[in-house]
């Protein structure tokens, strides 16, 4: 009877670990089960405590202007000494100073509040319109928060038109200034730091930079601000590796002109910049994917092809602009949210080299979903669709990568495999070179061991004293320190 149970129990053991997946471990299969026992019992506070100390494996779906907070915009706009010397007006009050008709959609609206210009810009206002502007630096408090959340979707009517028709608008000439850029950067790369973040991948427009006095930076210039932000001390103390994609708008009349100094810019840089992304609004058919494929494959016949990924499938409803962007080259997909809606590209997708970047809280926020409860994300996730979780503008949420991991397993219940493989994507479909790439992922397969011991030998997490806005009013227990004990 004891010899039988012994050849059952070795049975058991070789079909166990002969059922490991490829680089599982004894500590990761622990893990497994550990993690779904965690779930199933922790307050809010303890998962999210849980995801935030997790190691994770990048941010690649990310808007560098859209990743400030409002207080980080403010202290860089307001310093002179760190700021390249720009001084900054915003619009307090509304007049009629240029009378009716005026186009509200340009780039210089006449009646949204908070537009933000330089004092180049201010001197050629006329004296009643100076009138509505107020110096950055000399806001009063009430004024001053105005500001800070004029830069962020915090009310209930703000959602899609609000982001797209004013939040860039707002902020003006402090899009021309790359010292800004450099700030937001490390802001973002010691935020991620707290996140246990490996790696950025970091989009950004470079070609309208201009001097105070309104001369336009060259792209090597640009390019050495953002080079003297990754050497400096603070940067390096990260440990966050930080990779870069140039942005162009899509819609615009010159976009094919416009690709084609970018992929110059890219192919001079590529040290530093990694790929090539379109953005804007997609229900802005000047924008179509197709529109770039004769520029495109004229590109790629003079040099070696610069890794795309682009924004497709923001669109709650259904077209083709996933199909249409995968023929154009792209390795990735931003957003791919209507890809649920066309089921031969789906199905060409499952198992495949081409990633999905999910942006849940973008989704959320611009009403592509009305509730998460309805998003493919898990569909992707489950029939095989490489995917990885991304912030998007999370300035304009006020959000970091935690929440967005938060949100998928609340919403998901993810797996400690899934997660694991969310993690890792995110290093895989990166576009940094491949020994870096090897490296990253070795780094954090190592940092992931590390944790699992932790956790399974009980170590106390630490605790979260501040979180971003977003998640305290998406899940008001998560801030509730109460509910950690």
């Amino acid at each position: 009877m004891i010899n039988r149970i012994k050849v059952f129990v070795c049975l058991f053991l070789y079909l166990l670990v002969s059922s490991m997946p490829a680089g599982a471990s004894n500590t990761s299969l622990v893990m497994s089960d550990w993690f779904r026992d965690f779930k199933q019992q922790a307050a809010p506070a303890q998962l999210y405590d849980f995801l935030h100390a997790m190691p994770k494996g990048g941010d690649i779906h990310h808007h560098l202007s859209g990743s400030g907070m409002g207080n980080w915009w403010w202290d860089i706009a307001t310093n002179l000494n760190k700021n390249g010397g720009y001084t900054y007006y915003t619009k307090t009050d509304l007049s009629l100073c240029r009378g009716y008709g005026t186009n509200e959609f340009g780039t210089n609206p006449q009646l949204l509040l908070f537009h933000t210009v330089s004092t180049l810009s201010y001197e050629k206002l006329s004296t009643c319109e100076q009138d509505n502007y107020t110096a950055l630096s000399e806001l009063n408090q009430k004024q001053k928060q105005a500001f800070l959340n004029s830069i962020k979707l915090d009310k209930p009517h703000e959602g899609r038109d609000e982001f797209f028709q004013a939040h860039w608008q707002r902020m003006g000439d402090m899009l021309q200034n790359p010292y800004i850029y450099g700030h937001l950067l490390l802001k973002n790369m010691q935020a991620y730091q707290r996140e246990n973040v490996l790696y950025l991948e970091t989009q950004l427009q470079i070609s309208q930079m201009r001097y105070p006095d309104g001369t336009p930076y060259t792209s090597d210039e640009v390019v050495q601000i953002l080079s003297d932000t990754l050497k400096s001390d603070a940067a390096k103390k990260t440990n966050v590796t930080v990779r870069f994609q140039l942005a162009l708008v899509r819609f615009l009349p010159d976009a094919e002109q416009q690709l084609e100094k970018t992929w110059a810019t890219v192919n001079a840089h590529r040290e530093l910049f990694v790929g090539i992304n379109l953005v804007g609004r997609e229900d802005n058919d000047k924008g179509y994917p197709l529109r770039f494929l004769p520029t495109l494959r004229k590109l790629r016949a003079k040099s070696e092809a610069i890794p795309l990924s682009i924004h497709a499938g923001e669109s709650d409803e259904p077209n083709t602009h996933i199909k249409d962007t995968l023929l154009l080259g792209a390795d990735r997909i931003g957003h791919g949210f209507n890809l649920i809606e066309d089921p031969d590209t789906l199905l060409m997708m499952r198992n495949g080299p081409y990633l999905i970047e999910i942006n849940l809280i973008s989704n959320l926020l611009l009403e592509y979903t009305n509730s998460l409860d309805t998003h493919p994300f898990p569909e992707y996730l489950r029939t095989g669709v490489p995917v990885t979780l991304s912030t998007d503008d999370r300035g304009m949420w006020s959000s970091n990568l935690t929440d967005e991991y938060y949100l998928a397993v609340k919403h998901f219940n993810l797996s400690w495999e899934e997660l694991v493989a969310l993690n890792s994507n995110a290093i895989k479909h990166s576009f940094i070179g491949e020994e870096k790439r090897q490296a990253l992922l070795l780094k954090l397969e190592q940092q992931t061991e590390d944790f699992i011991n932790e956790r399974l030998n009980n170590t106390p997490l630490p605790n979260i004293e501040n979180h971003f806005p977003f998640i305290c009013s998406y899940d008001p227990q998560v801030c509730n320190k109460t509910s950690k004990r």
